[in-house]
């Protein structure tokens, strides 16, 4: 029995977020919890004839404890999206706060679920929820995620029209760092099989895979950013983590995580200067079992994007610690 909660189900990605996993055969039970409008996305879910039941909850009558208690795996849509001209780092002091309600009572009702953290900003929010964990006394770093999988996406994507592939997801391409602008580094020169990117296509698809969600703010006119495209791959990476719990071996996804506390990951920590970095992480049963070192594979355009991506890091990451270590008044 798998039971999964979507932290945010009435929004932009909460909904076909919600969708998605409902479509699943992997899940047995989805647990929706917004602020608003979640009972009626939930009654309008369970008429789907797949085998989840599915039930909503609001905040009032214990409404999180109820959503929360006995999931095996959260997946944290929630906050508010980003509007025109607004970076990642604006939205940090509303979803901040978001993040760290939430993850305090995923340690209270749910302390051994797999965690995964969409919200943004990921370099800055994954730091909190570790933080909040941490002084709850139940932080197992292997089962704490940043999705970043929406970056990898990109890069598969936008490659595949660049060399003629029909099928994107068919290119392996390892996307680190983190999950906002120059944090962003896609590894071109390790993608499996390999590709070749014309020299003067290649700093406008690194840029592309980077700022990719401007490019869908500006295309909806403002009115909205990337949530049918982060809410497959918030899906994407939820079903393989699913799996490799379930037993499947061999599932390796990009995923921002605190290195040290996962195998391999002390390395690489120690080659970038950042705890917390998205690397391939090999998946199973306790959650990130092997982070890979792509990092010493990267060749010396990549090198340089990589040097920009640590400054950045080093920055949101302490943000997020200052935050949940000295949280603002209210």
């Amino acid at each position: 029995m798998v039971k999964a909660c979507v932290a945010g189900a009435s929004g932009g990605i909460g909904q076909p977020l919600s969708l998605l996993l409902k479509s699943s055969s992997l899940i047995d039970e989805l647990s929706l919890y917004d602020v608003v409008n979640t009972p009626g996305v939930a009654a309008d879910l369970s008429h789907i004839s797949t085998p989840a039941t599915v039930t909503g909850y609001l905040p009032k009558d214990d409404g999180m404890k109820q959503a929360f208690t006995g999931v095996d795996i959260f997946v944290i849509p929630a906050g508010i999206p980003r509007k025109p001209g607004m970076t990642r780092d604006d939205l940090f002091k509303i979803n901040a706060g978001i993040v760290r309600d939430l993850v305090k009572g995923v340690a209270e009702y749910a302390p051994k679920a797999f965690i995964l953290v969409i919200s943004n900003p990921v370099n800055s929010t994954v730091p909190i929820a570790a933080e909040v964990l941490k002084a709850a006394g139940v932080f197992d770093p292997k089962k704490l995620f940043g999705v970043t999988t929406l970056d990898v996406v990109r890069a598969e994507t936008f490659v595949a029209s660049i060399v003629g592939e029909k099928n994107p997801a068919k290119t392996t391409i390892p996307v680190i760092g983190g999950h906002s602008g120059e944090t962003i580094v896609p590894l071109f020169s390790q993608a499996n099989p390999s590709v070749s990117i014309p020299a003067d296509k290649l700093d406008a698809l690194v840029n592309r895979v980077q700022f990719g969600g401007d490019e869908v703010v500006k295309a909806k006119d403002g009115a909205g950013s990337a949530t049918l495209s982060m809410a497959y791959a918030g899906f994407r990476f939820a079903e393989k983590v699913i799996k490799a719990v379930k037993g499947e071996k061999g599932i390796v996804e990009p995923s921002f995580v605190y290195l040290p506390g996962v195998s391999g990951g002390e390395h690489i920590a120690k080659i970038t200067g950042v705890d917390f970095f998205s690397v391939p992480i090999e998946l199973g049963a306790s959650g990130a079992e092997q982070a890979i070192d792509v990092v010493s594979g990267a060749n010396e355009y990549e090198k340089k994007l990589l040097e920009a991506a640590y400054t950045g890091l080093k920055g949101n990451v302490a943000k997020g610690i200052e935050f949940a270590q000295n949280p603002p008044p209210k």
